[in-house]
């Protein structure tokens, strides 16, 4: 399986947290992201995203909308695991559930986003902590500790891809 981890792009300051909306910066970078993603998966023969799994939370789920309006074949679903507070564990049985042949996208916060980064490479610091709209792609035997190998990885606002 192809995974890719994505954290939520930049958002509003508010006092209720799940309720804050992207910037017209975290949405232009989310744009670029997905550019970005498309050119790298391609020079690198990695399938497009083929389907895209976010937190309910607004400026996750405008995040997925986003990403799924460049890769429209793409579906867009909200995954209670990826709420802020949920863990590994929880994500692993989410993509058990999910075809091992696809790319799947996954849009959620931190620290949950780094935390997924270490478990699936089984080493923490390889990817640096994610920035709003950074993001990592790997490849993943199955979804358990140590069992991916790192793509690369991008952040904005250029999203040059390292590995």
């Amino acid at each position: 399986m192809m995974l890719t981890i994505w954290r939520h792009g930049e958002a509003e300051r508010g006092t209720d947290d799940r309720l804050r909306q992207l910037t017209v910066r975290g949405r232009d970078d989310i744009s670029a992201g997905c550019s970005q993603l498309s050119a790298a998966c391609s020079t690198r023969g990695i399938p497009q995203p083929q389907r895209i799994l976010h937190s309910q939370w607004v400026r996750a789920l405008q995040t997925a909308e986003a990403i799924g309006a460049i890769f429209s074949a793409c579906p867009v679903t909200a995954e209670p695991a990826l709420h802020p507070g949920s863990d590994a564990a929880a994500v692993d049985a989410v993509l058990c559930l999910h075809d091992t042949q696809k790319h799947i996208l996954l849009v959620s916060h931190q620290p949950l986003v780094s935390a997924l980064v270490d478990h699936y490479l089984g080493t923490a610091g390889r990817v640096p902590f994610l920035t709003p709209g950074g993001l990592v792609t790997m490849s993943l035997e199955m979804a358990a500790s140590g069992c991916a190998t790192l793509l690369f990885w991008a952040a904005p606002p250029n999203y040059k891809t390292d590995a």
